[in-house]
């Protein structure tokens, strides 16, 4: 496809998963004092007495100008599917980040996370997960709990289920495997060392990790490529003709597991880009429902 035809398609996609309303949850619960460590639940909109919970993390590079209202449509999409649901925000990168966390980026620039407060956050929020779903939504099954995410968020739901296998020294190991019934990560930024080669949202990976002085100390704590293997059944949906995100990092990741021993099934769709994956008018979000059951019930 010509260089204008597909930068114009890849438009049309983001500018349709752009344009549902933000749907409001059913109840909101705060998972420590920051205002952004709150999760979001919705009811299974089917009236189904126990549904399994399905975790949502949302994408954008892990800057603070996205946040999780953008997601809500999915999240509600996957409600009317017949799943509870759970929208977690956490902290992102922003103009007020210390210099000395993202590699010497100006306080103007649009800079990637926050070390370590994403990742403290993200932790937070699943390790409360179970008592806030119970207290929150009583129709939700912590038990049968598959955990998703899209593009940045699909590089934190990686991270999260590998959180046993971290670094013996790192803050947010955990003795054991996540009770989850898996992964299905959207596009995600799997390998973060090709993700930054290529320089994926603007060079968001160096920023996360803090630029090259930091990167080598924080990959081992960060990169779900070099956290393999999980034992958690693990399921990558990716876009062919993604232009934020290109499919080659998906691969990259499922080529790594396979390395370490483990099997991780990579759906990629033909003529998708980034953003039909969690946009509810597309066919795409169907198929992303589909894998996500497949674990799920």
């Amino acid at each position: 496809m010509p260089e204008d035809a597909s930068a114009a398609r890849a438009a049309a996609e983001e500018e349709s998963a752009f344009s549902h309303p933000p749907v409001d949850p059913d109840a909101s619960a705060p998972y420590g004092d920051h205002p952004d460590q709150v999760i979001d639940f919705y009811a299974p909109r089917t009236g189904t007495a126990s549904a399994p919970l399905v975790v949502v993390l949302h994408g954008g590079a892990w800057r603070a100008r996205y946040d999780r209202r953008h997601i809500t449509p999915f999240a509600d999409f996957l409600a009317r599917r017949g799943f509870a649901v759970a929208n977690v925000e956490y902290r992102r990168g922003g103009p007020d980040i210390p210099a000395q966390n993202t590699g010497g980026e100006p306080a103007s620039a649009p800079v990637a996370g926050r070390w370590p407060e994403t990742f403290d956050d993200v932790a937070a929020a699943l390790d409360a997960l179970p008592e806030l779903a119970r207290e929150a939504l009583p129709s939700a099954d912590a038990r049968r709990m598959v955990l998703t995410g899209h593009s940045a968020g699909g590089h934190l739901a990686l991270w999260a289920a590998a959180r046993h296998v971290l670094p013996a020294d790192s803050p947010w190991r955990t003795d054991r495997p996540a009770p989850l019934r898996g992964v299905v990560a959207l596009a995600p930024i799997a390998d973060l060392g090709l993700a930054e080669r290529l320089e994926v949202c603007e060079g968001a990976v160096g920023q996360l990790l803090g630029g090259p002085h930091l990167s080598v100390e924080r990959a081992p704590h960060a990169d779900p490529a070099l956290l393999l293997p999980t034992g958690i059944a693990t399921t990558l949906v990716q876009g062919r003709t993604d232009r934020d995100v290109p499919y080659e990092v998906a691969e990259s990741f499922a080529d790594a597991a396979a390395r370490a021993g483990e099997i991780v099934g990579v759906t990629l769709l033909e003529d998708v880009g980034h953003f039909p994956l969690i946009d509810p008018a597309a066919d795409a979000a169907a198929v992303v429902a589909e894998e996500i059951a497949q674990l799920a019930f």
